[in-house]
């Protein structure tokens, strides 16, 4: 049967060992001008505002900070403030009230995230285990559902590449996205170069 192939970028499953799977997050500050950040979105931080904001494209070379979910704001139009899953972009908010955003930051957390493309069989896709890999359309989402549509970049897939934002960690185990021969089989991962393990800040910008 045909994958089902749905884009849901990086949604959290647990932690390593016996760590308590809380799937908790912490709140980090979005600039006014930001660009959109969708539920599921790998972040990276800002230095200069101390702000975070969407990964790029493929994620390569980004530390991370973690996995967005969601955002509280003050409505430029209507004054109220409001509860998201996506932070729509600039424009969006009042500038007189700060823009929280919510994050998956703990480096032990664990995710699920789609594949992009094929991986021939299953004998193949396990052997990408304890590899990295980049992002596919890293930095996009349905601006409908404000889900992102990230993907893992199957045909990355390296143990020699260091700078690759994900490290693959398993097969999640879905019967309706069991085809290795199709696209949308996801795998577990975790993030690659986390910026809160990184003893230098500055490496933790863009």
């Amino acid at each position: 049967m045909a994958n089902v192939n749905v884009k849901f970028g990086l949604k959290p499953i647990n932690g390593f060992g016996s760590v308590p799977a809380t799937q908790g997050t912490n709140q980090y500050f979005i600039a006014s001008n930001a660009s959109a950040i969708f539920q599921g979105s790998p972040v990276k931080a800002e230095l200069t505002g101390g702000t975070i904001q969407v990964a790029s494209a493929t994620g390569d070379g980004d530390q991370l900070v973690g996995v967005f979910a969601g955002c509280e704001y003050v409505d430029a139009t209507t004054g109220k403030l409001k509860f998201s899953n996506t932070w729509p972009g600039s424009g969006s908010a009042n500038t007189n009230f700060d823009i929280k955003g919510f994050v998956y930051d703990n480096p032990m957390q664990r995710f699920i995230i789609a594949s992009d493309g094929t991986n021939t069989d299953r004998a193949t896709a396990k052997a990408d285990i304890f590899k990295t890999a980049e992002l596919e359309n890293g930095a996009s989402g349905n601006t409908t559902t404000g889900i992102s549509t990230a993907q893992i970049d199957i045909s990355t897939a390296e143990d020699t590449d260091t700078s690759n934002p994900l490290m693959i960690l398993g097969i999640y185990e879905d019967p309706t996205n069991a085809d290795h021969s199709a696209a949308g089989v996801s795998y577990i991962v975790k993030i690659n170069n986390h910026a809160l393990l990184s003893s230098d800040a500055d490496a933790t910008a863009s």
